[in-house]
């Protein structure tokens, strides 16, 4: 299970929402290139970023850090965040980003997403994030009626790398993955699932072991990180450094 440190942007800051709300923001570091550097140190295989302006605006006011996070370092990074035309996923997959995620346009233009996908085949992740297991679209801030797992079985066969399954109520929060939620992502699809949301401490990233079998294949872990209460090194250690398990017959960074 690939375990992928997280950096939320927020006006070219590093920092963390508690449950997705604008209003209970914790900012870590001014630096964000530097974190993304820390992160590699210690033996990330991949970095999270969320554009976190984007997600809530559309506007893509954060690019000159991403430029510099993906040119800083050697290993994949993934972006998501108000990435809403076809136009702008390809701008960021262009200056170096390893797979763009989309959120709100699965929802809202699932075709567009299935048109990147053969596009760009391994490069494109959908982002599901729910709650009470409704999806919640443009910076968590609109609600929708649309069940997450109907929403990532409607993916299945699209050439989609992965499915990134965020529980609001419990990101940010540190008190524990939302273990039902993401089993049943995991086999409403044979899509990958990256789980992300409530890692608190290593024995919550042991309890994902279990979902490995369903196809949870990573992690993403954010405050856990900053607040000290995860060491990346040693969960890596513990759990293994992870490794990408790409689709059948798609090869890693492939475009066509």
């Amino acid at each position: 299970m690939e375990i992928i440190p997280a950096i939320d942007l927020l006006g070219g800051q590093c920092v963390r929402l508690h449950q997705g709300d604008y209003e209970q923001v914790t900012r870590f570091s001014d630096d964000p290139v530097a974190q993304a550097l820390e992160w590699q140190r210690q033996g990330a295989s991949r970095l999270h970023l969320v554009d976190l302006d984007g997600a809530r605006s559309g506007e893509p006011t954060n690019d000159r850090v991403v430029k510099a996070i993906t040119r800083a370092l050697s290993i994949p990074v993934q972006l998501g965040g108000g990435v809403r035309t076809l136009e702008r996923a390809e701008e960021l997959l262009a200056f170096g980003l390893d797979r763009v995620i989309l959120g709100t346009v699965a929802v809202e233009q699932p075709e567009l997403v299935r048109l990147l996908a053969s596009r760009h085949p391994g490069r494109i992740i959908v982002g599901i994030d729910a709650k009470q297991g409704r999806v919640a679209t443009r910076g968590w801030i609109d609600e929708s009626p649309l069940e997450a797992t109907a929403l990532a079985a409607s993916f299945e066969g699209s050439g989609v790398a992965a499915i990134i399954s965020t529980d609001i109520a419990t990101d940010g929060t540190l008190a524990g993955p939302n273990l039902d939620s993401l089993r049943a992502m995991a086999q409403a699809s044979s899509i990958p699932v990256i789980a992300s949301g409530g890692i608190g401490n290593l024995a919550d990233l042991l309890s994902l072991l279990s979902l490995v079998p369903l196809g949870v294949s990573g992690v993403i872990v954010g405050r856990a990180l900053y607040d000290h209460q995860v060491d990346l090194a040693e969960a890596l250690q513990a759990i293994g450094p992870g490794r990408w398990q790409d689709p059948p017959g798609l090869e890693i960074g492939s475009i066509t």
